[in-house]
């Protein structure tokens, strides 16, 4: 499982024109899903989501994790962090996972996220044309992947 993880002023995600989830400030993270994920990468990724401390404690350092700042997260299934760009200047994304693969590893990611930050976590719709709005606060911008633990 592949992340991008953007410390966010603010940040929405619409669906046909209509808002579907919104947070104010907290962490937007982009989720990609491969065949190859499963439960403990949804367990190992999630406890390291709420747990990074990018966000300013009293002295303006980076020392507060999301649960501290009182943050939100807001959940976004995006395919496109697996593709592979070696060749050619179309992407293919052969490494991201089917549908019947990715929905319900990417349902127990918001799940267990949900469960270690301690409140709902925002999403989009699984494999929807979203229009995903964002304030990136700082900026802070984090890539984390399962395959590269150690």
């Amino acid at each position: 499982m592949r992340t991008v993880i953007q410390r966010v002023s603010t940040a929405s995600v619409e669906v046909d024109g209509k808002a579907i989830g919104s947070i104010a400030h907290g962490l937007l993270v982009l989720i990609g899903i491969e065949e190859a994920d499963g439960q403990e990468d949804v367990i190992w990724l999630s406890g390291k989501i709420v747990s990074l401390r990018v966000f300013n404690d009293d002295q303006g350092v980076m020392n507060r994790n999301v649960i501290e700042a009182a943050g939100g997260i807001l959940a976004i299934s995006q395919f496109t962090l697996h593709a592979q760009t070696r060749k050619g200047n179309r992407p293919s994304y052969i490494k991201a996972a089917k549908p019947e693969i990715a929905i319900p590893i990417y349902e127990a990611m918001v799940s267990q996220l949900s469960k270690d930050l301690g409140r709902p976590v925002a999403t989009g719709i699984f494999g929807a044309d979203m229009k995903v709005s964002l304030v990136n606060d700082g900026p802070v911008t984090i890539i984390m992947d399962t395959k590269n633990k150690e």
